[in-house]
């Protein structure tokens, strides 16, 4: 059974045909991921996954469980996590808050434990600062734990967030433009640090990006949507010569 499986989506908004007859199969374990010119739906598609709008039509099941209904933080439980194209963090808490905040839903003490400070809130709450420190480690920022995220540069920011997606222990990971404004030194450890979370955790990883580099290196299955439809789907070196994915880029500035 695929981790995550989705059925002719499609979804309007209003009168405009956003995403047409979207499939989509991951399974464990896979790097995937999704090009397109600006406004073909990319993140459309991200959000309708996600739980952030509901499909016209179509099936979304993560584990054989549907997800077409669910909130968005509901559909985070079962174990899809993402980023977002732009970032999202909460400007006065520091980066070791971010991480922790994420992992509330994983805190099973109740309310009692919380008011009367029980031994089980204390080994909980100590687990749970230990696993966000470990992913402040595995994402290369522990030593910025205590920081006000504000003050950190762009590139630290992007990994805050990864860090924070990767609190709630999901079985796939949605990255929407994970090197967005980077400059090429960062890109590249930003490349390292998703490459280390694939390999150390093994979970499966669907990308949207517009720098190829990042593609064409880190995933194993590539669409391409134009339009809210994809027009291609195979390996790198596949969607590298496939002539519709050239036709679609067509005076872009893009390097296959």
């Amino acid at each position: 059974m695929p981790l995550l499986q989705i059925d002719h989506m499609t979804h309007f908004f209003g009168g405009l045909r956003a995403v047409h007859d979207f499939n989509l199969e991951v399974v464990p374990g896979q790097v995937r991921g999704l090009i397109g010119p600006n406004g073909a739906g990319k993140t459309t598609i991200f959000n309708l996954i996600t739980g952030i709008y509901s499909p016209t039509e179509g099936t979304i099941n993560l584990e054989g469980d549907n997800l077409v209904g669910l909130y968005p933080h509901q559909i985070a439980a079962k174990g899809l996590a993402r980023t977002f194209q732009n970032l999202r963090l909460w400007r006065h808490m520091t980066v070791l808050e971010h991480v922790k905040q994420a992992r509330y839903s994983k805190l099973k003490y109740g309310l009692i434990g919380a008011f009367f400070g029980t031994p089980r809130r204390q080994r909980e709450e100590e687990q749970s600062d230990r696993i966000a420190r470990e992913l402040l480690e595995l994402v290369g920022i522990s030593h910025l734990a205590d920081q006000v995220v504000t003050n950190l540069p762009y590139g630290a920011q992007r990994r805050v967030e990864l860090a924070r997606a990767l609190a709630i222990e999901p079985k796939i990971l949605f990255l929407d433009e994970p090197t967005a404004g980077m400059n090429p030194e960062e890109l590249d450890q930003m490349m390292d640090i998703i490459r280390q979370v694939h390999n150390e955790l093994g979970m499966a990883i669907y990308l949207i990006e517009h720098r190829m580099k990042v593609v064409m290196e880190l995933c194993q299955v590539i669409q391409t949507l134009v339009f809210g439809e994809v027009i291609a789907e195979g390996t790198p070196d596949e969607i590298r010569k496939d002539p519709a994915v050239i036709d679609a880029y067509l005076g872009k500035e893009v390097e296959f």
